[in-house]
């Protein structure tokens, strides 16, 4: 799986250092990215450890009030307040979570000065007594204050 996510990405920089003449699509938000700030990557991680840990409010004042999350289920949540409603509601239902982190990358797009981080990983609980094994992957983006402003969330079951 670590193979798989180190090659994909390096993929992704190869294409985009070749792929000015020769990209078969035009990029509707961007293809214009370099890597950016680890401090933008460290912010998730810090916010993937809070979860694996139960401990959602620690890092509250990293969010945007108006930040928009877009779940694996495909549900939208609007707001600072309704995103730590529904992540304490979903958290509560989990026991004997582990995290693993597979790779991230900070990046930063060149032509609207904006940063996002992705992130993939595996998580491991019991929910409703089951066993449950996913993957993860996010996108994370900061707004021009560097707070979080939107995530949006894929996921896998069974894992990779």
């Amino acid at each position: 799986m670590k193979k798989l996510i180190l090659i994909a990405l390096l993929g992704v920089f190869c294409a985009g250092l070749c792929q000015a003449q020769t990209a078969p699509y035009k990029a509707s938000y961007s293809s214009k990215f370099v890597i950016a700030d680890q401090a933008h990557a460290n912010k998730v991680l810090a916010l993937w450890k809070d979860y694996e840990n139960n401990t959602l409010d620690k890092h509250l004042a990293w969010f945007a009030d108006t930040v928009s999350m877009t779940m694996a289920d495909g549900k939208t949540l609007k707001g600072k307040a309704e995103n730590l409603k529904a992540v304490k509601e979903h958290r509560k239902g989990i026991s004997k979570l582990k995290v693993t982190v597979d790779a991230w990358v900070s990046l930063k797009s060149t032509d609207h000065n904006e940063n996002v981080v992705c992130i993939w990983g595996t998580e491991e609980f019991v929910m409703n007594g089951k066993n449950v094994k996913q993957s993860v992957q996010e996108v994370w983006g900061f707004n021009k204050d560097g707070k979080i402003s939107m995530m949006l969330q894929y996921v896998m079951a069974g894992g990779m």
